[in-house]
């Protein structure tokens, strides 16, 4: 069999590994869960089978995830966020400038949220059996309890690389898997090139702490999604919140791999076929996910009133120098400036947030206090403007921000897990204009 060659793609200072293989007349992602090694991937003819197969109706675009693989090995955090960024740094190497998604279980939070902020660079979603949510919730009992979690991050914490830990692994993740001696060395090999222990334990708690539910109603890209037949309920949980969605269920399917079973196999590479098959390139969105920021100097009027007119003139100067300065720097876009407000959008609430935190923390050498209000949810973008309800709440939430606060709408906090950041919860708001009630956070400082 030929291997194809590993090239990398820079995003930032880390060198993300990836493979290009298969048919031109479509591009097609593949975007693993947990494991990722891709030179061990096509040392099993099962999972050679499984990638082959998608190369039949696409040219197939497999990476290694940073930290996994035969990508760099990293200290820091390992968000949504930032392997958004590698996704496209990857893509734009390969000369892929829109693509469909196929992914899984754990892999599923990042192709939706990328589909959702990048519409116009994604023609559809695969999904095998999407975990959106990491840790059980009231609307959502079918992910692991906290409890659960943290039974099994202590597990691989003390486990992860170990034999027979792995042969445990097996028997969960694939019952239906090979039991003889040379599929269990392959599984054992594969894990261990894919992740050390600590990036284990780090992927697996980045895991816990995702969800991505609240994201779904902004995906507006045809979606599949393969369930097993005996559990569909997940299923229908997506379906009902994705408009152009369809389930396929999968009466064969125990465990989390489709491809050690000859009739799921076949069933997911037919249906996948045909429905990458009857995509289009459709009209860009007007609507996408984005995360809105809202500036606002404290006591502006009573400041200006002590200054006079031409000295509160140049402060302002300053202010508006040091605001747009953090803004290029942290890859926000300015879309109105107000007076002593500032309203911006980025495509991540990671770098909203520590945009705003720095822009706080810099207005303050000028004896200014700011406070920052950050969401996000669906815009509409019209005529390079945004606009809609997301833009509403963003404004009102930084309305309800103390002085020197950078608070935050509880899709944020959900949305950054995984990045470090703490924050207190300051408890349900009614925001003006705004239906229901809001619960905020701010982000704690350190």
């Amino acid at each position: 069999m030929d291997v194809p060659d590993v090239r990398y793609a820079r995003s930032g200072d880390v060198a993300i590994a990836y493979q290009v293989f298969g048919s031109v007349l479509h591009d097609l992602v593949f975007v693993r869960a947990y494991a990722s090694d891709l030179l061990s991937t096509w040392e099993h003819p099962l999972l050679a089978r499984h990638v082959l197969g998608l190369a039949e109706f696409a040219r197939v675009l497999m990476i290694d995830k940073r930290g996994t693989g035969l990508s760099d090995r990293v200290r820091e955090v390992q968000t949504l966020e930032t392997r958004m960024d590698d996704l496209r740094a990857v893509m734009d190497d390969a000369g892929i400038e829109r693509a469909s998604f196929f992914s899984g279980q754990s892999g599923a939070p990042l192709p939706i949220l990328f589909a959702a902020t990048y519409p116009e660079r994604t023609d559809a979603l695969l999904l095998l059996e999407p975990m959106v949510r990491g840790t059980r919730s009231a609307d959502y009992p079918w992910a692991p309890t906290e409890d659960e979690w943290r039974q099994r991050l202590t597990e691989i914490r003390e486990g992860w690389g170990r034999r027979d830990f792995f042969e445990r692994l097996l028997k969960e993740w694939a019952p239906d898997a090979p039991q003889d001696e040379e599929f269990v060395d392959w599984f054992v090999t594969h894990l261990r090139r894919s992740l050390s222990p600590g990036a284990a334990v780090a992927l697996f708690r980045a895991t816990m702490e995702s969800d991505v539910s609240s994201v779904l109603p902004v995906v507006r890209v045809p979606t599949l999604v393969f369930h097993r037949e005996s559990e569909r309920r997940p299923a229908e949980y997506v379906a009902e919140r994705i408009a152009q969605c369809r389930i396929v269920l999968l009466p064969n399917l125990r465990g989390v791999y489709t491809w050690v079973d000859d009739a799921t196999h076949e069933l997911v590479m037919r249906e996948s076929s045909q429905f990458v098959a009857s995509l289009g390139h459709e009209r860009v969105p007007e609507r996408i996910l984005a995360t809105i920021v809202f500036t606002d100097i404290v006591g502006s009027t009573r400041k200006a009133a002590e200054l006079g007119d031409a000295e509160w003139g140049n402060l302002l100067a300053r202010h508006h120098a040091v605001v747009r300065g953090q803004l290029a720097r942290h890859r926000g876009e300015e879309l109105d400036t107000a007076g002593d407000g500032f309203f911006a959008s980025f495509d991540g609430p990671g770098r909203a947030i520590a945009c705003g935190r720095e822009i706080r923390d810099e207005v303050r050498d000028l004896g200014l206090e700011v406070r920052v209000g950050v969401h996000t949810g669906e815009c509409e973008r019209v005529e390079g403007k945004l606009g809609g309800l997301a833009v509403s709440i963003g404004a009102r939430v930084a309305s309800e921000a103390d002085p020197g606060e950078v608070l935050v709408s509880g899709t944020v906090r959900d949305l950054v897990a995984g990045s470090g950041l703490a924050f207190e919860d300051r408890g349900e708001h009614e925001l003006k204009g705004v239906p229901g009630t809001w619960r905020l956070y701010a982000v704690a400082d350190g």
